[in-house]
């Protein structure tokens, strides 16, 4: 491909409002950023319970890199698995109440390695239609068959399940979307699971820290336990960290540790890392007030944008979407909130369908009530305004 090739797919990108770029922030993360020389409230980030720059996490990863140095130099399979990886890995599978976890570098890499390692050519895979890229192209590198069922629809999963000869067959799927905030209806997904002799993986990257009476993901919010559930949780958002892990029964946790190329062809993360993991589940249990905090948040922001009129996408995690629907409608109301002191991306396909371009707001515990009410008085005014230019625009 020539270079002017690739210059029209760049023209192409911001003619039609998709053209990306990144924000520098020049601090730690947090409820407040630094940004260009300014302060911004942010609601941007998935550190949802404001673990990011906690202090007690902040000295465990301080101690272990004095102690083990910064690198791990060699993948897992070599000299890269640590005694703190080990450690981690042993306190994952308590705080999941799963028998085994396996550390991956990424959530990218999990998913893709677990899928990867429990299918391949002549079996099967049911994936919702709004899952996350990495369990897409997970799916896709498996080179099994995959089927996409519409997005959380049950019978339509069922109908797929029962018509599929394959010898193994797997359901992926998110736990919380993480674009819509709304929880798939595993219940009925794992019933179809057993049913029909079939894997269920989940990725519950928005979920883990978040959901359940102690945080320790949708597992427990649903209260759900099955040996044929194979789990995928994200280190770097609740959790503030870095890394995602793989959990289930032993022998599958062991045939992904044997099969995942993206875990034996992936020098290990830094056990500093693995430190401020272990360190951050004990703040989990210690603080159990932030998840409280943030489900009043959630109410606040909710009841505050329904009054307004301006009502968000039903969602009772912090995830609270304001679909707009067109790219440069929410490009718009996204630039007019920076340039108020707010920071609330605009989310554009490909990461959601054409036509539902829109906010996504993320709420943290480390925000207060009269923040989330300052964005919600914001938003709703910000909405207005555009609906009457809408209507001051038509012929």
């Amino acid at each position: 491909m020539s270079p002017s090739r690739l210059s029209v797919q760049l023209e192409e990108l911001a003619r039609r409002d998709l053209l990306r770029s990144r924000r520098v922030l020049e601090g730690p993360q947090g409820a407040h950023v630094a940004m260009g020389g300014r302060d911004y409230l942010a609601f941007c980030s998935n550190d949802y319970l404001g673990l990011a720059n906690h202090p007690r996490i902040n000295a465990a990863a301080i101690e272990a890199v004095s102690r083990y140095g910064v690198g791990a130099g060699a993948s897992p399979m070599v000299t890269g698995h640590n005694v703190l990886h080990q450690r981690v890995e042993e306190k994952l599978a308590a705080f999941t109440g799963l028998p085994r976890a396996l550390l991956f570098p990424s959530g990218y890499q999990a998913n893709i390695g677990a899928i990867t390692s429990l299918v391949g050519r002549g079996d099967s895979v049911f994936s919702d239609e709004l899952n996350h890229a990495s369990l897409i192209d997970g799916t896709r590198l498996s080179r099994a068959e995959v089927q996409r069922y519409p997005h959380c629809d049950v019978e339509a999963l069922a109908r797929a399940l029962a018509a599929s000869d394959a010898k193994n067959k797997l359901v992926v799927t998110d736990a919380v979307f993480s674009m819509d905030g709304d929880i798939a209806p595993l219940t009925q997904i794992l019933a179809l699971c057993e049913g029909h002799d079939a894997w269920l993986l989940v990725d519950d990257a928005h979920g883990f820290g978040v959901l359940g009476k102690n945080g320790h993901g949708v597992l427990e919010h649903l209260g759900l336990s099955s040996p044929r559930i194979v789990y995928v949780g994200t280190l770097g958002k609740a959790a503030g960290v870095a890394g995602a892990f793989v959990a289930g029964g032993d022998e599958v946790v062991e045939i992904v540790l044997q099969r995942a190329r993206t875990y034996m062809f992936s020098t290990a993360g830094p056990a500093m890392l693995a430190a401020a993991v272990t360190e951050s589940l004990d703040v989990m249990r210690d603080e159990g007030w932030r998840r409280t905090h943030l489900a009043d948040l959630i109410a606040r922001l909710k009841s505050a944008m329904a009054e307004s009129g301006a009502g968000l996408a039903p969602s009772d995690t912090p995830i609270q979407p304001l679909i707009v629907g067109s790219n440069a409608a929410a490009l718009e109301l996204a630039t007019r909130l920076r340039e108020s002191g707010i920071l609330v991306p605009a989310i554009r396909p490909p990461t959601v369908p054409e036509g539902t371009a829109r906010l996504r707001v993320s709420l943290s515990a480390a925000h207060s009530l009269e923040e989330v009410g300052q964005l919600a008085l914001a938003l709703a005014g910000l909405r207005q305004g555009q609906a009457a230019e809408t209507v001051v625009d038509r012929p």
